[in-house]
């Protein structure tokens, strides 16, 4: 029962040369993936070293679970009781957790050239439709906020502004502010010419008594 706590030249049934290249992998692994998914977007430390320390960790549980089937129950229960205490991830981030799930598993079933093969499928992958800006419309897309008075009817109100100045434009949302006597309107647009985006700003304050309006950048939605 308590040879496990003695010295042994061996982990896992494994030589301890062996457990330390899985595991040693994993990380290096994990550490690219990292490196990734951060390329040319915004990125918390605490996801990148979730994505770098996540595929070790996961190799490990391989290792302890493997042909084990009580193990691996205790394991799935223990997991069952994880609750994330975060705020939700993009997309991007859930993609990361994925890609370094599978390169933990693979270290942790001592397939390290799989493991580094899909690593490097991946990372090809990631960088080539960053670059070419694959699915990245948001990229030029823009929110606006209008401000307008309670009284005033915002149906094709801006209609002829937006297809002056825009491209695209759509009516996201609608809420009550200021205790119900005001309305905001946000639309999601694409500029014709982002050097224009004062003009059109000014003749949307003409448009709505010059309340507030506020232009930027529309921020990642957080799911798939």
């Amino acid at each position: 029962m308590l040879d496990s706590i003695t010295y042994s030249d061996k982990v896992f049934n494994m030589p301890i040369l062996t457990f330390l290249a899985c595991i040693g992998a994993a990380l290096a692994l994990g550490i690219g993936t990292a490196l990734i998914f951060q390329f040319k977007t915004k990125h918390t430390a605490s996801m990148a070293i979730t994505l770098a320390i996540m595929p070790p960790a996961i190799a490990l549980v391989i290792m302890l679970v493997n042909g084990n089937i009580g193990a691996g129950v205790a394991v799935a229960g223990a997991f069952a009781l994880v609750r994330f205490r975060s705020m939700p991830g993009t997309a991007r981030e859930i993609a990361g957790i994925f890609v370094a799930m599978a390169v933990g598993l693979a270290c942790g079933m001592d397939q390290l050239l799989l493991a580094a093969v899909f690593f490097l499928i991946m990372a090809v992958s990631v960088i080539v439709l960053t670059l070419i800006g694959f699915g990245d419309k948001s990229a030029k897309m823009r929110q606006v906020r209008i401000t307008i008075p309670e009284d005033l009817d915002y149906y094709e109100l801006f209609d002829d502004l937006f297809e002056q100045y825009t491209k695209e434009w759509e009516l996201s949302r609608v809420k009550t502010t200021n205790m119900g006597t005001l309305y905001e309107l946000w639309y999601d647009v694409i500029m014709k010419d982002e050097k224009q985006t004062k003009q059109f700003m000014d003749a949307l304050r003409c448009r709505n008594g010059n309340l507030r309006i506020v232009f930027g950048r529309i921020v990642e939605k957080n799911t798939l």
